[in-house]
């Protein structure tokens, strides 16, 4: 198995104590779940959604939604409702129709952990659609008025490859 799948996000593992202790995660388009069973380690329970859940293992306090948030259809409706967590963590997917239910998903106290690739990273590769890009201050901008940002980050990363990122904490307090 390829160990860089396996690897957490440096993003995230910086700022996971900003969770509040044993609250809900939520882990958006979370593929093979690295980032659903550090945190289920951490002693949350976790929402773990993704179109393919086959590589996802049952765990204690570990709740499976299979669902296509893109197809265009009534289906790919937001599953959760009015729901919120303590955490809304989404890493390497960008699907901006959600960006409002995302912020609107982190409750009182919680955080929004963002990180993926954004516009400049065509020179480096995939992605480079712009639509799977973010265009500079996009996270800061969609959290604006609702989420205070910790720390916001635009720019080229040289590891684990080099690539153009946009990441952000962001807290509701």
């Amino acid at each position: 198995m390829n160990k860089k799948l396996l690897q957490i996000s440096p993003w995230v593992s910086r700022f996971a104590d900003q969770i509040p202790s044993a609250g809900a995660v939520l882990d958006l388009a979370c593929g093979g779940g690295r980032h659903s069973y550090f945190f289920l380690d951490r002693g949350h329970p976790v929402t773990a959604i993704d179109r393919d859940i086959s590589a996802l293992q049952p765990a204690d306090n570990l709740e499976i939604i299979q669902h296509d948030l893109e197809d265009g259809g009534a289906a790919s409706e937001w599953p959760l409702g009015q729901r919120q967590f303590a955490a809304v963590v989404v890493v390497n997917y960008l699907h901006r129709p959600l960006l409002p239910q995302l912020v609107a998903a982190v409750g009182q106290g919680g955080v929004l952990l963002y990180d993926t690739f954004a516009i400049g990273n065509e020179a480096f590769g995939r992605p480079s659609n712009p639509d799977f890009l973010l265009r500079e201050d996009e996270l800061r901008d969609a959290v604006a008025g609702e989420l205070e940002v910790v720390e916001y980050f635009h720019g080229r990363l040289d590891e684990p490859s080099p690539a153009v990122r946009q990441r952000i904490c962001a807290r509701r307090n």
